[in-house]
């Protein structure tokens, strides 16, 4: 056969021509494609306004506290501490830091104190002294682990058969700290720290449901706007000898608080207490035994005042049992509504001169 040796080549080389016109075609159909589709892309996302994607967050549910003067969310235990009253002036640490106070009369007309403290990591408390067995009442009402040094008889009983969750210097030690400085029995001190760990060994509950006492509002409470009178200085008496004077400090909104006339100072910052509201409660007292101890009658229901921001109303008060808590009302019936700050409640003897003015 005769090969044609010119035709073969020739065909070959129209077949690859048509091959790399076509590669191309369909290259610049891509390009052209690809170059309409970024054109478009860039118009689309200049007039549509861009997002911005915010980051995901844990979102806490539980409702903040609307109150300072504790968490209201906090079901943190109270402790209370039974405070020497018998001291001195400028010797007391950690009472401005307590959300709440009592000072009841004890022997030979003498008072203690009952600081209540919660939420708060105080970091001196004292000087810490023996239990009165009405005390116990205002403990138990609040629910708070009960902190003492020492105890009368009747504290002894009563605290061993209401079962008090109670922390005892005179046993319990280890929480409490002596100012060797200081004459005893008025040098024992503690803090907050001390005592929750002490309170984790003796395997108390350091929660509770049932703590809270008063109604306070995070709203101000304006006793101008109802049938108030006016409370610029009140002076609360015990005794012939003790008497506690308030008086109400208008730029700061609350009460600069004396002890017998002269100032009563924190022992750790040298400032002058001072508080926000003053319950005052008129309470029978009368003497048990030789050594002048007092029972008081506030089981049942009294008289008293509600001293805030430069105004005061008369209430009354009512305690159904040792366990329950004191309701205050107004006269007319309605519940008392705090100011949101720390609470004095000075239960004072029913024929205790009470000026206010």
């Amino acid at each position: 056969m005769k090969f044609d040796i010119e035709t073969e080549p020739h065909k070959k080389k129209q077949k690859d021509n048509k091959t790399n016109k076509l590669y191309f075609i369909l290259l610049f159909s891509f390009l052209f494609v690809f170059l309409i589709l970024l054109i478009t892309y860039l118009i689309l996302s200049k007039d549509t306004p861009k997002r911005t994607v915010k980051p995901i967050t844990q979102v806490d549910n539980k409702e903040k506290s609307s109150i300072k003067i504790y968490d209201e969310n906090s079901n943190d235990r109270p402790i209370a501490f039974m405070i020497d009253n018998n001291i001195g002036d400028a010797y007391h640490a950690g009472l401005q830091e307590s959300y709440l106070n009592y000072e009841i009369i004890v022997e030979g007309g003498l008072t203690r104190i009952m600081a209540i403290y919660k939420d708060k990591d105080v970091k001196l408390i004292g000087p810490i002294r023996s239990s009165r067995h009405y005390f116990i009442d205002y403990a138990l009402e609040n629910d708070a682990i009960y902190a003492h040094y020492g105890w009368s008889p009747q504290a002894e009983s009563d605290i061993k058969d209401l079962k008090v969750n109670n922390i005892n210097g005179m046993t319990d030690q280890e929480p409490y700290r002596r100012d060797e400085k200081a004459i005893a029995p008025h040098n024992v001190f503690t803090n907050t720290s001390y005592m929750k760990s002490y309170i984790e060994k003796k395997k108390y509950n350091n929660t509770s449901t049932s703590w809270k006492l008063l109604n306070i509002s995070s709203k101000k409470i304006d006793l101008s706007e109802t049938n108030s009178h006016s409370a610029i200085k009140a002076v609360i008496s015990y005794s012939q000898d003790e008497y506690r004077t308030y008086a109400y400090d208008e730029k700061n909104e609350y009460y600069i608080r004396s002890q017998n006339g002269k100032p009563h100072i924190d022992r750790l910052t040298k400032e002058q207490l001072h508080y926000k509201n003053i319950i005052v409660l008129k309470v029978e007292n009368y003497s048990i035994d030789n050594e002048g101890r007092q029972n008081i009658k506030n089981i049942g229901n009294g008289e008293g005042y509600y001293i805030t921001n430069g105004k005061y109303r008369k209430i009354n008060w009512s305690k159904a049992s040792r366990t329950s808590k004191t309701s205050y009302t107004y006269e007319d019936g309605t519940e008392v509504v705090l100011n949101d700050g720390n609470i004095f409640i000075q239960i004072v003897p029913i024929n205790s001169n009470i000026t206010i003015e």
